[in-house]
């Protein structure tokens, strides 16, 4: 990591904070807060409207179904929280693919700002605020609350001192550009299968090679195009 000592701050755009109650107080993600690792917020657009109804969206010029969001409240909501050393991410399904080359790149940022879209999109002229769009897959989901979880909890399993020795980060599915190995645990016989026998003669260099060459059987098989980037 080459960012500066102190928390990793991610902001979160988003007309829905509630959705994020349950899993960011949950697992790694509780464990990271609460040793003050990460630190989270959430801003919403809707504080940053001036009529009674809170209106953050309106019909699309030119005709459509579907509601687009204001620039204004957006603008002022990312504004808000962005300094001069943050990263603004707007999750949408247009986006760059996340993959774990760039969970790594973004993990060492200071601070990031996740703009969560909804509804048909937001204004077009919001996008010079961005410095990264990025979509979780080739799909489309309600809004980007879900994606900027995906990409919250993916960060905070890179933050140096997150992650117990057991946990590893480095030995993950797609740290090499490989998928995990096969994993097992006690009772090494289960139902007439056995744990294969490598895995308990405690020949670490056997070990290694055999997880290896899984690795490289199982990304072969499930994700070839894997080995061929």
């Amino acid at each position: 990591m080459t960012r500066t000592k102190g928390p990793f701050r991610i902001d979160v755009v988003t007309l829905f904070p509630s959705m994020f109650e349950g899993p960011m107080t949950e697992s790694i993600v509780k464990r990271a807060r609460e040793k003050g690792l990460l630190e989270l917020g959430f801003v919403n657009p809707r504080d940053f409207t001036t009529d009674r109804h809170r209106t953050v969206d309106d019909r699309p010029y030119g005709g459509g179904a579907g509601m687009v969001l204001m620039p204004e409240p957006m603008a002022k909501a990312i504004r808000s929280v962005k300094r001069r050393s943050s990263t603004v991410v707007f999750l949408s399904p247009q986006g760059k693919r996340l993959d774990q080359k760039t969970a790594r790149a973004l993990a060492k940022k200071k601070h990031l700002v996740l703009v969560c879209g909804r509804y048909e999109g937001i204004d077009e002229r919001l996008m010079g605020l961005f410095d990264l769009e990025l979509s979780i897959g080739d799909y489309v989901l309600t809004g980007g609350e879900l994606p900027a979880m995906v990409l919250t909890d993916a960060l905070t399993r890179l933050q140096p001192g997150v992650l117990t020795k057991e946990e590893a980060a480095a030995r993950e599915s797609f740290s090499e550009n490989l998928l995990d190995f096969p994993q097992y645990t006690r009772p090494p016989k289960w139902r007439g299968s056995s744990v294969p026998e490598v895995l308990l003669s405690g020949d670490h260099a056997r070990i290694e090679a055999w997880r290896r060459e899984r690795a490289e059987e199982a990304t072969r098989r499930k994700r070839p195009e894997l080995l061929e980037n």
